[in-house]
């Protein structure tokens, strides 16, 4: 039984096991639980409140939980700070992207890690080379089929789903086993949306784990391979998108359907 055990465990990228985290007297995260494997996208799913962004940031280092565990390829590991989750190769990309109007898109993706010159005079004055980036952040981009007329060009110009594939294939570009999406297609028209889901199905492609999160059950069982349900800050129910429909991971998030996991609602006594 350990040796089957065993096994299924070196398949997981990531495992977060009984993670807590209060504010005061608020449970944001009660023995919240999630598994990612290696090359899977994992939806993580809930209503507002759920705490789908609590153990985001835990997950990203944002946030220092209270308990609970986190193995990266087997290994333990501990977020104190963002680049914590960085140096595992976790990069998270939020809502806001975190992209700068005024820069082109190789700008953009070297952003705080530019590649000085050769020359060792040039890079002892912190010169970039231009030409390096240019060509390592154009490979990439083509690589990921990313719709971007030129590296060159202003983000600023990009429309809403150029800017989103542009933030996830920084990911890429950087080594990154796990990325982690925070409602990536918020916002976005259908069109632009498709852009970024065909994106994401290209990183898994790439062998990268993917949390998305999202509330749009459509495209969500179009991309991921599992999901995950949150509900009171636990973590209710783990399925496989193939085996369900759209309805029923609602279901599961309003408590409609039954999960593995109680929460404080479903065992309180009912009032006539």
């Amino acid at each position: 039984m350990e040796r089957v055990e065993a096994s299924a465990d070196a398949d997981l990228a990531l495992q977060a096991r009984n993670i807590t985290r209060r504010y005061g007297a608020v449970v944001a995260l009660a023995d919240a639980s999630l598994s990612l494997r290696r090359g899977e996208v994992m939806g993580l799913v809930g209503d507002n409140g759920a705490g789908k962004s609590t153990l985001l940031k835990v997950l990203s280092g944002a946030v220092v939980p209270d308990t609970g565990t986190i193995e990266v390829d087997g290994q333990p590991v501990s977020f104190r700070k963002p680049s914590d989750a960085l140096s595992a190769g976790i990069e998270t990309v939020y809502q806001d992207l975190a992209l700068v109007d005024t820069m082109s898109a190789v700008q953009n993706v070297y952003l705080g890690r530019e590649v000085l010159s050769k020359n060792a005079v040039l890079r002892f004055l912190d010169v970039v080379n231009d030409r390096a980036m240019r060509s390592e952040a154009r490979k990439v981009l083509q690589e990921l089929q990313v719709g971007i007329q030129s590296v060159n060009v202003s983000v600023k110009g990009m429309s809403g789903g150029q800017r989103q594939c542009l933030a996830i294939a920084r990911a890429l570009l950087w080594g990154r086993r796990i990325v982690i999406l925070d409602e990536p297609t918020a916002a976005l028209g259908v069109r632009e949306s498709q852009q970024v889901l065909d994106l994401i199905k290209r990183l898994r492609d790439h062998g990268v784990s993917v949390i998305l999160v999202s509330h749009n059950m459509q495209q969500l069982v179009t991309v991921a391979d599992r999901f995950t349900v949150m509900r009171l800050g636990r973590s209710i129910a783990t399925r496989n998108v193939a085996d369900v429909t759209p309805e029923t991971i609602v279901g599961l998030i309003t408590g409609a359907i039954p999960a593995e996991v109680e929460t404080p609602e479903d065992t309180a006594p009912v009032v006539h």
